[in-house]
């Protein structure tokens, strides 16, 4: 009881975790999901590779079933589950996934449209011509080999490897902490960087490049980006562009079509093909017929038709830069080096392997050498005893049994052990029959051999030269075109959006309460204006026809813009509601939409004006209120508000802000007139300056710009209590910014009247005062006394039975005949 007592530890759980976790990721990372830097492959690989060999299931040989070697690599080797074990043997011999793939497989091994594998019990496999590359002399003693799992059988730490095949065929994988990435290269580049690298190792990455020139895919592909595959070759990590290989072709009716014949590596095809024709479904660019897949056993060959009239290089770019026609790969080249998980450069891997391999060679010629000098002794005491053979058989003959035979050669004749048991082994008709000149030709040649050895062991040039011939016959047996072609830079796309649209005219319509659609002209005109889709509380802010190439900038009382290409306004009926704004971005519960702004340009230097209720302005530059890359996800702010409950009561633009005047006019009917050159441009979330000096419980109600055109014009003003009252605009007087302004109403002591709302107008005109119980009531402005400022005017309707007026808009302007002059839109 006592001994088991001190077997007991107390330990806190973060003790105990830390160390768990500690020899977990250990493992995962020695032992699942890391290549070794020397052969390239990870312990599955390895014990896929291995046992196939083992079980002579090589290339020379028939194919098997590739349950058969699951079941061996799973019970002698690698005890996990078959389907991870047959995984990586589908991998290995997948030639869209490996540059060389190490496994050949009869059956469905899976596609590049990401189909999987038939199931193992299916397909054959064996091991591939290339993979007795890495396997090559592993019975000499060539490798370190360890106990299995059980400790029933040996199996290699690592293979001999013929060829650095970590660069040939690459790697992917996560551990716990790291990751790698490492891209498939060209074998006969890859041979003569290495053998470069053998003759000056103080070579440079940039000489090592003059052979490398960069990965080689088994997909092809165009690889864009020098300086990306520089940097990941000099320090394990870099970016470069892997574009699809593209044609453009002409077809009949002056139509052309994209031909896609090489994709990046590891793209999906399926996933592409699916994702461009969604393209086309959903409308993002205009132009695109069809996409087909028509690839075939002769190749990879995807489709794009095109419409009539169609640019095809920019459907071809938009395709680049939203599909992955074209993707980045980011090199991390991490591999095991040394049993620690390292980021590694083009010549830390080839100088391990050099190492590794030079190692290998060593080991296999003191093989050689032990053999050669055994087999020698034993021949050179058969030419001996062939020279006194009869005095042998003699004392064979006088021997009683094979022991006092080897015992007596080797007493009379001074025999070795060895040689004793060599002799007296061989048959009798062997005795008589043997060629001595055969033993002794026998003899000198492995004389030569053991000094080719001897040489190979003691000299660094002859070890240097096998290395060399075994990669050169390598390269020779397995020549290798480069698939991937290089460009020195990056190219970068530049899409004009107008050329991805089809320009036609639209009528667009945009609500209050946040409801946006776009129509056909026919659709419109086909309805009557009152059938627009709308709620009956809500009321529309803009109804335009606009082009699908305009834009449109949409302010919300809260200082919020959202900005819209026409374009992307979803396209319906006319009678329908049309899309709320709350499915692409949030507001707040009492926000809603106040003005709207059409641009055809938006590379214009015009600015914004904008005031709040609690008397505040801004001016805001247009540039500074453009699209960013979420616009279409977040409302941008174009106005700061100093106090929750604050709104923004007016925005205007102006392209220049000479000779203009601003006219702010507040509830109580205070007028303040100033240059609005005293207005600053600030940022879009500043909160601006003073307007006018406000009194308790007054608010600014409007602003009007006032440019020289409205030098002549008049004010009309519509109270809450239902009055009118119109006043010429120089009985205002200019001030300066932030004062309080003069009256514009009388004040009364009781019942006072309050601004509801005003308008400009220069010469008579016909006015629409629009009341919160929906009645319109039209002013002609000739009945109407121009009065002076201390006057409230005429009472023209009964807020009672009409309801509080709401506001005043321009119908129409006339001329002394009462003819219409113009008549600007409502909207």
């Amino acid at each position: 009881m006592p001994k088991q007592a001190e077997r007991i530890q107390e330990m806190s759980l973060e003790q105990i975790m830390g160390e768990r976790f500690g020899r977990y990721s250990k493992y995962i990372i020695q032992e699942r999901a890391l290549p070794d830097i020397r052969d390239g492959l990870k312990p599955v690989q390895r014990r896929i590779l291995y046992a196939m060999n083992l079980d002579h299931n090589t290339y020379d040989k028939g194919f098997r079933k590739s349950a058969k070697s699951v079941g061996n690599v799973m019970g002698n080797f690698h005890p996990h589950g078959d389907s991870s074990i047959y995984e990586a043997m589908v991998r290995l011999s997948q030639d869209w996934k490996l540059r060389e793939p190490l496994i050949e497989m009869h059956g469905n091994n899976g596609s590049m449209d990401g189909d999987p594998p038939a199931a193992m019990r299916y397909t054959e496999a064996r091991l591939s011509k290339i993979a007795n590359a890495l396997l090559a002399d592993i019975d000499k003693d060539t490798v370190d080999m360890v106990l299995n799992f059980d400790d029933t059988e040996n199996e290699p730490t690592v293979l001999p490897a013929r060829f650095p095949n970590l660069l040939v065929n690459g790697a992917t994988g996560i551990s716990a902490g790291y990751a790698t990435d490492i891209p498939t290269h060209n074998l006969t580049e890859v041979v003569n960087a290495t053998i470069h690298l053998l003759d000056n190792p103080e070579a440079t990455v940039d000489e090592l490049m003059t052979y490398v020139k960069g990965p080689d895919f088994p997909t092809g592909g165009i690889i864009q980006g020098v300086d990306g595959i520089k940097q990941a070759y000099e320090t394990g990590k870099g970016k470069i562009m892997v574009r699809s290989k593209t044609d453009i072709q002409e077809l009949k009716g002056h139509r052309q079509q994209i031909v896609i014949t090489e994709i990046p590596y590891d793209v999906n095809k399926a996933n592409l093909v699916k994702k461009m024709d969604e393209v086309r479904i959903n409308k993002k660019v205009e132009g695109i017929s069809e996409v087909r897949d028509e690839s075939d056993r002769s190749g990879l060959r995807i489709v794009v038709e095109l419409k009539k009239q169609v640019d095809p290089h920019v459907i071809l770019n938009y395709l680049f830069k939203n599909t992955d026609l074209q993707v980045s790969y980011n090199f991390n080249m991490v591999a095991i080096n040394k049993m620690r998980p390292e980021q590694v450069g083009l010549k830390t891997i080839l100088s391990s392997y050099l190492n590794h391999e030079q190692e290998v060679v060593l080991r296999r010629t003191k093989f050689d050498l032990e053999k050669a000098k055994k087999r020698q002794h034993i021949v050179q005491g058969l030419i001996k005893g062939l020279s006194i053979l009869n005095d042998v058989i003699k004392t064979i003959r006088a021997s009683q049994d094979k022991k006092e035979a080897k015992a007596n050669l080797v007493k009379q004749f001074q025999f070795t052990d060895n040689q004793a048991e060599a002799i007296v082994s061989l048959p009798l008709y062997r005795l008589s029959n043997t060629d001595v000149h055969a033993l002794e030709d026998e003899n000198k040649k492995l004389s030569e051999k053991i000094d080719c050895f001897n040489d190979i062991i003691n000299n660094q040039s002859s070890l240097y030269q096998v290395i060399k011939d075994q990669l050169l016959a390598v390269q020779q047996e397995f020549p290798a075109k480069r698939l991937s072609k290089i460009e020195a830079k990056v190219e970068k796309i530049e899409i004009d959006q107008t050329a991805l649209i089809a320009e036609e005219n639209t009528r667009v319509l945009i609500s209050r309460n946040g409801y946006l659609k776009r129509s056909s002209l026919r659709s419109y005109q086909s309805s009557l204006e009152a059938e627009n889709g709308l709620k009956e509380e809500d009321t529309p802010i803009f109804n335009e026809t606009l082009s699908t190439l305009d834009h449109v900038f949409i302010f919300t009382n809260k200082g919020h813009v959202i900005y819209r290409p026409v374009h992307e306004i979803e396209d319906m009926r006319w009678k329908d509601t049309g899309h709320h704004i709350s499915q692409d971005l949030k507001l707040a519960e009492d926000e809603y939409f106040s003005q709207v702004f059409m641009f055809s340009d938006l590379n214009q230097e015009g600015q914004f004006v904008l005031a709040t209720d609690n008397g505040y302005i801004k001016q805001v530059k247009l540039e500074d209120v453009k699209p960013g890359r979420t616009y279409r996800s977040h409302a941008a702010t174009v106005m700061k508000l100093k106090q929750g409950d604050a709104t923004v009561v007016s925005i205007d633009y102006v392209e220049n802000e000479q000779d203009t005047d601003v006219l702010i006019i507040t509830h109580h009917a205070y007028a303040l007139r100033y240059d609005l050159a005293e207005v600053p441009t600030v940022g879009p979330k500043a909160v601006g300056v003073k307007s006018i000096n406000l009194k308790d419980k007054d608010f600014v109600k409007e602003l009007k710009l006032l440019t020289p055109d409205y030098q002549d014009s008049k004010l009309g003003i519509v109270t809450q209590r239902g009055a009118y009252k119109q006043l010429p605009l120089k009985e205002i007087q200019k001030f300066s910014r932030a004062k309080r302004g003069i009256l514009v109403l009388r004040e009364l002591k009781s019942k006072p009247h309050r601004v509801s709302a005003t308008v400009l107008f220069s010469a008579e005109a016909k006015l629409a005062i629009v009341t919160d119980q929906q009645e319109t009531v039209d002013v002609l402005t000739e009945n109407y006394p121009i009065s002076d400022r201390y006057s409230n005017g005429s009472f023209i309707l009964d807020v009672k039975e009409q309801g509080t007026p709401e506001s005043i808009t321009l119908v129409t302007e006339l001329n002394d005949n009462n003819n219409r002059i113009d008549e600007p839109t409502l909207f």
